[in-house]
């Protein structure tokens, strides 16, 4: 046999017997998922979490808009500028203003002293009423002597006259003051009627004049400064409003203000901590609390609550929550972009897992993997058993569990869970420390059925060069 001969029927033997073992461990590795797991540990911590996106915002703050007509002619801040409550802001034409307040001072004026000249007058009228009645109770008394002597005919007729005639005179007299008095008061009363008058009249327009000045009414800072020197102002009429001037914001008590989805804030309550980041302030956490939770669900798209929709929607909804910051640094701004993240519970040493080594499988799926396991299974297996029946309909009723590693197969046990973290969840029954679990693939878990054989590959996964290489 030539030597060519030979070789040929040694290379194929050799491809020959590569192909049997070939074809023998791929027919002892067809139906076996290639898994990554993990044991079942006890964690020291767990901490739940709600992450919501917001904004900074004050808690108090006031928008200041024009109380008056005219022409800006000063502007006595910029915007960031620290204010304290009394400082001048702004000013505004007050020619009109002014004028009216100085005719009215005068008017005042004169009105004042017309008042003390009827006081005057009042007191001398006063005066004058009691001078006439005395002299009209002497006039009395000579009259009544005068008709005593008349009896006894000791008196002329012509003093007797004349006694009678001083005593009517000065009787008329004081009906006269009186009636001068009344006239006198009534005088001096118009003029207190006048005087308060120009008083409310001078109030008013002095009013008018203090509103040309604008001050601040808080503590904090100039947020926001839109207009500029020489524009012209007008106040809110009925349903409009004035034109808006500037915004003042109260620093000293900083909230962030955040919308957290609708499936997490059942849990989220009023003083749960908050770890607070801002993105102009990077770098630093923030300590707050939690300190007003909305009631009213809040439109993702819109920005409207739900009662002010005219039409039913199914989109996604957030509530209002608003969470105080502890020490907040001098250099925030309303409107900055924050985050917060909502500790809304925290349990120590409990028995956790990867969040994603958690499955769903239907009832239905369970029940045939346990038939066909009990036809296949031998002694050295442990089975699960299938989960006991509920009621509906085993197609759609799904069962939470996990995939335990039990020799080269993966079981599927039923776990009930507790608070989820950020990568881990609480088993609170189910699991025992030291269970190994499969963790993944993604793609195996979604697709391993009950029972199925299993390989573990816990290789740390190559790197793209490797691979290429």
């Amino acid at each position: 046999m030539k030597t060519w001969h030979k070789v040929t029927i040694g290379v194929g033997g050799a491809a020959l017997l590569s192909g049997i073992v070939w074809f023998t461990v791929n027919q002892a590795n067809k139906g076996v998922v290639t898994v990554q797991t993990a044991k079942v540990a006890t964690q020291e911590t767990l901490v739940s979490q709600v992450t919501a996106s917001g904004e900074i915002k004050p808690t108090t703050y006031t928008n200041v808009t024009a109380q008056g007509f005219g022409r800006i002619t000063e502007i006595l801040v910029k915007e960031g500028d620290h204010i304290k409550k009394g400082d001048r802001l702004l000013l505004q034409e007050n020619v009109q203003a002014n004028a009216d307040v100085e005719g009215q001072t005068a008017a005042l004026s004169s009105a004042g002293a017309t008042m003390k000249s009827l006081e005057s007058a009042f007191q001398l009228v006063q005066a004058e009423l009691a001078q006439a009645k005395a002299d009209a109770d002497k006039a009395k008394r000579d009259w009544e002597r005068a008709q005593s002597l008349d009896k006894d005919g000791l008196i002329s007729k012509e003093e007797y006259d004349r006694r009678r005639g001083t005593f009517d005179s000065e009787s008329a007299k004081v009906e006269q003051k009186r009636a001068l008095l009344e006239q006198r008061r009534a005088e001096l009363e118009y003029a207190h009627w006048v005087l308060a008058q120009g008083q409310a009249t001078l109030k008013r327009v002095q009013d008018v004049l203090s509103k040309t000045t604008y001050t601040s009414p808080i503590n904090g800072i100039v947020s926001y400064l839109p207009v500029r020197l020489g524009e012209y102002v007008v106040p809110g009429i009925q349903n409009s409003n004035g034109s808006f001037l500037m915004t003042l914001s109260d620093m000293s008590v900083v909230t962030a203000e955040v919308k957290v989805d609708e499936t997490d804030i059942v849990n989220v309550k009023t003083g749960q901590d908050a770890d607070v980041t801002i993105d102009a302030v990077p770098g630093k956490v923030f300590k707050g609390k939690v300190t007003e939770i909305g009631s009213q669900a809040v439109l993702r798209s819109s920005g409207l609550a739900t009662t002010q929709s005219t039409t039913s929607t199914q989109e996604a909804k957030d509530f209002k929550v608003v969470v105080t910051l502890e020490k907040p640094p001098d250099n925030l701004r309303p409107g900055l972009s924050t985050t917060a993240k909502i500790k809304t519970a925290e349990k120590k040493n409990v028995l956790a897992i990867p969040i994603q080594a958690r499955a769903v499988r239907t009832r239905k799926d369970l029940e045939e993997a346990a038939k066909n396991a009990k036809k296949s299974s031998s002694s050295s297996v442990t089975l699960a058993a299938p989960p006991p029946p509920a009621p509906g309909d085993p197609k759609k009723d799904e069962v939470q569990g996990v995939f335990v590693v039990n020799g080269k197969k993966a079981i599927f046990r039923p776990v009930e869970t507790g608070i989820s973290g950020v990568t881990d969840i609480e088993i609170t029954k189910g699991l025992q420390p030291g269970d190994e679990i499969v963790t993944g693939s993604y793609k195996a878990l979604r697709t391993l059925k009950p029972e199925s054989d299993v390989k573990v590959d816990n290789s740390a996964p190559k790197k793209p060069e490797d691979q290429q290489s």
